[in-house]
């Protein structure tokens, strides 16, 4: 039972977002707004981690899985790709260099901000 109530709010959310998106004037993508809206209430305490762990640990271990539709289509659709694939690897192999360096310089700056606030807490 407890796992038909946690797929009961996501799916709550992925409806409300729905919503959102056809009342709003400007084209913003349904699944991006559901992200906002449960951040918000994971932040705000109007939803609780455990009220969706079960569901969400089971999503992200299976998550490969929905990228397969994606997949499928863009092998549909070799034939129109097929006269950019030199951009688009570029753009692939930037983006991903891109990425990590975002993501080395965040777990940095991360890194720095902890031992600072350690080497702060143990002085004062």
């Amino acid at each position: 039972m407890k796992i038909i109530y946690q797929i009961g709010i996501i799916f709550s959310l992925c409806w409300v977002s729905q919503i959102v998106e056809a009342l709003l004037p400007i084209d913003f993508p349904a699944s991006v707004i559901g992200m906002i809206l449960l951040f918000a209430l994971l932040v705000f305490r109007g939803l609780k981690v455990e009220h969706i762990r079960e569901k969400s640990d089971f999503l992200l271990a299976n998550m490969a899985f929905f990228f397969v539709p994606a997949g499928v289509s863009i092998i549909n659709y070799f034939d129109v790709l097929k006269s950019s694939v030199v951009q688009l690897l570029l753009i692939c192999l930037f983006t991903t260099v891109l990425t990590f360096a975002a993501t080395a310089g965040s777990i940095r700056l991360t890194l720095k901000l902890m031992n600072r606030r350690k080497g702060g807490q143990e002085n004062g």
